[in-house]
């Protein structure tokens, strides 16, 4: 199939690939839109957000009303489209790779726990108990290029965080509502979060990384460790 023939109607290709072709056949050099007439375009697909932004480190200048200040806060301008993601030559073009081992070496040092909110693999959401956090890795700083990611640039998040810290949308929570949190915390957590704070990094304790390594089994796996441990209480 020629360039001209793929459309980013097809939902057999990549999210990353349809955001590209539609910016391509919809939008083209010069051209404005909004996130949300993305969103409307390509329904169903995964991190449609996320998934236009991985555009800019191959090439992509996507600019913002910050960039730009003749646009709205909804509309970003397509200033020059970079390497043709499409082609499968360039389907990796600006994409950080991240090997197993790295992936793996980064989930066994967070404690399988997203770093942000501390949920783990699997575990409903307090907030929307339906729904069950799914881990993926972050980076600390946003990158630049498409070099290889090493294990320091990287934080085990859930999906939700992920998404959260990268758009800062309304679910944030305000200085005010932080310190109202922090104030309500006995005094031994006042002071565990303290040298937290101090050392710009959460430790985790044993059991919380006992109970990261647990969630991230499957659950033949989990019941019969649950089993298990009963047994062990109750001798």
């Amino acid at each position: 199939m020629s360039e001209s023939e793929l459309s980013w109607r097809d939902e057999g290709l990549g999210t990353r690939v349809r955001v590209a072709l539609w910016l391509r056949d919809e939008v083209g050099e010069g051209g404005t839109f909004s996130k949300a007439r993305l969103r409307e375009a390509i329904q169903g697909a995964e991190q449609v957000d996320r998934r236009m932004r991985d555009l800019r480190p191959a090439g992509w200048v996507i600019k913002t009303y910050r960039d730009k200040p003749s646009l709205q806060p909804d509309q970003l301008y397509l200033e020059q489209m970079g390497h043709p993601v499409w082609d499968p030559e360039h389907r990796a073009a600006g994409l950080r790779q991240i090997s197993a081992r790295t992936r793996r070496s980064v989930y066994e040092r967070d404690g399988h726990m997203c770093r942000r909110c501390g949920i783990s693999a699997g575990e409903a959401y307090a907030d929307e108990p339906g729904t069950k956090a799914r881990l993926t890795l972050g980076h600390v700083n946003p990158h630049r290029s498409g070099s290889a990611a090493n294990a320091e640039d990287l934080i085990t998040e859930c999906a939700r965080c992920n998404e959260t810290v990268k758009h800062l949308t309304g679910v944030q929570m305000t200085q005010e509502q932080v310190w109202d949190r922090i104030a309500d915390l006995p005094r031994r957590a006042k002071q565990d979060l303290l040298s937290w704070m101090e050392a710009d990094f959460r430790a985790l304790t044993p059991t919380e990384k006992a109970w990261g390594a647990y969630r991230q089994l499957p659950a033949v796996a989990r019941e019969e460790l649950h089993r298990g441990l009963e047994a062990l209480m109750r001798s």
